[in-house]
This record gives C-alpha cells, sequence and structure tokens, in this order.
C-alpha cells in the first residue's frame, strides 16, 4: 500500500498541504518515496501542562507542531526520524488516559489520544513504520532513549535531596539524564551527553556519579553551572529551556 502511494497525485497533494501549514519556518517534506500515512491532534505532556499538538505521521518521519489555527496554520515545526523510534504504552492515571511513550535518543515524551481506538491505531502505524524501516536497512532498533522528563506539577520538592521545596527563588530544574525535576545544588554539574546535545547538559548529582564513574575515569567531566546573568521570572518557577514550550 504504502509503495503504491509514493507517487501518487493525491499523496503528494496532501503533503504539499501540510507543508503550507507549516509556513516558510517549516523544513520542506516531499521527498521521492515518503508517504502521509495519518495526522491528527494528540496531547503532549509538556514540562508544564498537557498541551495540544498536532502529529502527521508518515512512512519515515514523526512530524509535529503547535496548533496556530487548526487545519490551517502550525509553527513549531518538530521532525523525529522514526529509526531512532521506541514506543510504550502508559497506565491511565486520572485524566490522562489512552496514552503511550514516544521514546528517542534526543528526546522522549508522552502523549495522549482522544479514545483507546485512536491509540491502538496510532500505535499500530507507528510500529508497522518503524518495523519496515529497520528490516529494509538492516539496522537494529535503538537502544538508548533521553529520559521522559517529569512534568513540574508533579514535584513541589527535590526529587533527589527530598528536602529543598520549590518556590519562586527555589528554582525547577531537570536532569537530561534522569528527567527528575531537581533544585540548583543537586544539579550543579554537566555532562556531555552525545545524543541529546553537542554541548555539556545539566545532570543532578547522582547522575553524575553514575555517569563518571562509569566512565573508568575518562568521563567528560565539566564544572558547576554559571548562574551569571540568569533571568528571574516570579510566574515561572522551572529554570530549564524547553524548545518546545518555551513560548508556552
Amino acid at each position: 500500500m504504502v509503495d503504491r502511494l509514493a507517487n501518487s497525485e493525491a499523496n503528494s497533494k496532501r503533503i504539499a498541504v501540510v507543508e503550507s501549514c507549516f509556513g516558510a519556518a517549516g523544513q520542506p517534506l516531499a521527498i521521492p518515496g515518503r508517504v502521509l500515512i495519518g495526522e491528527g491532534v494528540l496531547t503532549k505532556l509538556c514540562r508544564k501542562k498537557p498541551k495540544a499538538r498536532q502529529f502527521f505521521l508518515f512512512n519515515d518521519i514523526l512530524v509535529y507542531g503547535n496548533i496556530v489555527i487548526q487545519k490551517k496554520k502550525y509553527n513549531k515545526q518538530h521532525i523525529i526520524p522514526l529509526e531512532s523510534v521506541t514506543i510504550d504504552t502508559v497506565p491511565d492515571e486520572g485524566d490522562l488516559r489512552n496514552g503511550w511513550l514516544i521514546k528517542t535518543p534526543t528526546k522522549s515524551f508522552a502523549v495522549y489520544a482522544a479514545t483507546a481506538t485512536e491509540k491502538s491505531e496510532w500505535m499500530n502505524h507507528i510500529g508497522k513504520c518503524v518495523g519496515d524501516l529497520l528490516q529494509k536497512s538492516g539496522k537494529t532498533p535503538t537502544g538508548e532513549h533521553a529520559a521522559v522528563w517529569v512534568p513540574d506539577s508533579e514535584a513541589t520538592v527535590c526529587m533527589r535531596c527530598q528536602k529543598v521545596k520549590f518556590t519562586p527563588v527555589s528554582r525547577r530544574h531537570h536532569c537530561r539524564k534522569c528527567g527528575f525535576v531537581v533544585c540548583g545544588p543537586c544539579s550543579e554539574k554537566k555532562y556531555l551527553l552525545p545524543s541529546q546535545s553537542s554541548k555539556p547538559v545539566r545532570v543532578c548529582e547522582y547522575c553524575y556519579v553514575q555517569l563518571t564513574s562509569s566512565g573508568g575515569g575518562l568521563a567528560p567531566r565539566f564544572d558547576s553551572i554559571s548562574r551569571t546573568g540568569s533571568k528571574f521570572n516570579s510566574n515561572n518557577v522551572s529554570d530549564d529551556e524547553d524548545e518546545d514550550d518555551s513560548s508556552d
């Protein structure tokens, strides 16, 4: 089915519509052999709160963005190569139902569908696309993935020391290795995680010890994080920048 649609006029038109919705700021999506499998609105569990995002599943990539005008305009385009994706179901909890994890070496997050049927369809289609890609390339599934960040709302105190309470002065931070919400003193170290960034990123003290001890003494260590020039906003007690949510 995918091979038959790859060069069809209908498929080309659908991809062109997606490109136009993202505008000049979006990346070109039309390449030979690419097929738009499906699309829909999913609730993405962001750092501050769950938010609606528009998702597009192609046979080789997953694209999502912020909804400006439904079915007409989207921004903040993100493109995830499906070869690096693994998915896991998420148990229902309160109002968050019909969810699953989208995990990649660079970034991992949870999304939620409106119904159980919709969740099943998304997971089945993503799984099939990933399987087909790996079969064609002969590659093995990705073993390493970035930690899913714990939402700010789930931590009133540091998840490592269990002592520091978060306030407009004691700000929240996220460890890039474990995803925990931690205080400043518990996350003063940086460590190079090449799959996530070309620069050293914030990690908690616990993960830093684990990373450096497992590196045989040759692990890339870095000085404590400088706070010079940091901005203060009393309405936001989280000091981490997430490119997906920085304007939310």
